[in-house]
């Protein structure tokens, strides 16, 4: 099993490092190997290279990378939290929610004039995600079906989401219209201060994740084990559903909702490692999201180019099968 799961993280770790390769050379303006070293060095001072590489593909890359992870693991504690297969902050409708007060905040204030900053947008999503979770839990309380959770997962994000595109599209000021490609998911316009940003939010969010490996390990063999071991189950919940907002939240402010990550990124790694080890799985959940995000990018932005589509299409187009093929299967177990 180690050695399973070995295999994993190192095929996964290679396959994303090509993939940084590949984003980093590939673009309207292609650029060899060489060169991407010799800008990253300082060596080559091109105007025109440099701000390729520090103004549009290395922020683009580590919002992928890190936004991915950080969706692939919010993903991961919300199916352990439910103990449901799948739901994900999508699905529930939490990105939803969150884009709603991000879209709300972003007009209300530009149309005063004033700039909403990068921390400010995060707080405006938490408050969004934070809601449609809260929605979620009451109809938890009501309802004994997961099926009929989910269901009202999806039709609240349905509701969020015809609310902000209604804003959006009666918006008078041009720089709000141009939310409708963040409102659609994209990594287009973030810089290197938005991603020192995203990283130390995310980067303290996934340490917290970590420290709870043993508790969630308890948690998942049942609430009356995790209570003869010492563990706090209501502190765990709340943990839970905060880190997994949190993270959530942080991906809709910068990025807008990317679709099916945070669902089906799991039930790869569990598939690859073949087990379901928070121990494994909370970092292999972060690693893998970063590569299928940032491969689901780079299709995104070069396949159609000059044209490029929403990233959430692609992977819509490519981790669908993967839900579909997990709830037959589960359907199939029971």
């Amino acid at each position: 099993m180690k050695k399973r799961c070995a295999t994993a993280f190192i095929a996964v770790f290679i396959l994303l490092m090509i993939a940084v390769y590949v984003n980093l050379i590939t673009g309207t303006v292609n650029m060899s190997g060489s060169e991407i070293f010799a800008v990253l060095t300082g060596r080559n001072t091109s105007a025109l290279e440099s701000g390729v590489i520090f103004s549009i593909r290395l922020p683009r890359i580590i919002a992928a990378v890190v936004l991915g992870g950080a969706l692939a693991l919010s993903g991961y504690m919300l199916q352990t939290f439910f103990d449901n297969p799948i739901v994900g902050p999508f699905v529930l409708g939490i990105s939803s929610g969150a884009k709603l007060t991000v879209a709300l905040a972003l007009i209300f204030f530009l149309s005063k004039g004033y700039k909403l900053g990068a921390i400010s947008l995060v707080i405006a999503a938490f408050i969004g995600a934070m809601a449609a979770m809260g929605f979620v839990l009451i109809i938890s309380l009501r309802v004994k079906s997961m099926g009929i959770l989910v269901v009202c997962g999806i039709m609240t994000g349905y509701i969020c989401s015809a609310i902000t595109d209604l804003t959006v599209t009666f918006a008078d000021d041009s720089n709000i219209v141009n939310l409708h490609n963040w409102s659609l998911g994209s990594l287009s316009g973030i810089n290197l201060k938005d991603t020192g940003i995203m990283s130390v939010i995310i980067g303290a969010a996934f340490i917290a994740a970590i420290l709870m490996i043993k508790p969630i390990g308890a948690y998942r063999l049942g609430e009356s084990h995790a209570v003869s071991l010492g563990v706090n189950i209501k502190l765990l919940r709340v943990s839970l559903i905060l880190i997994s907002s949190l993270l959530a939240a942080t991906v809709t402010a910068f990025a807008g909702p990317i679709s099916f990550v945070g669902i089906a990124v799991p039930h790869i790694m569990k598939y690859l490692t073949k087990t379901s080890s928070p121990a494994v799985m909370i970092p292999g959940c972060f690693m893998l999201g970063s590569l299928i995000t940032l491969v689901c990018d780079g299709i995104a932005r070069s396949v159609f180019a000059p044209t490029e589509v929403s990233i959430s299409s692609v992977t819509a187009v490519l981790l669908v099968p993967v839900v579909i093929a997990v709830m037959i299967t589960g359907k199939k177990r029971r």
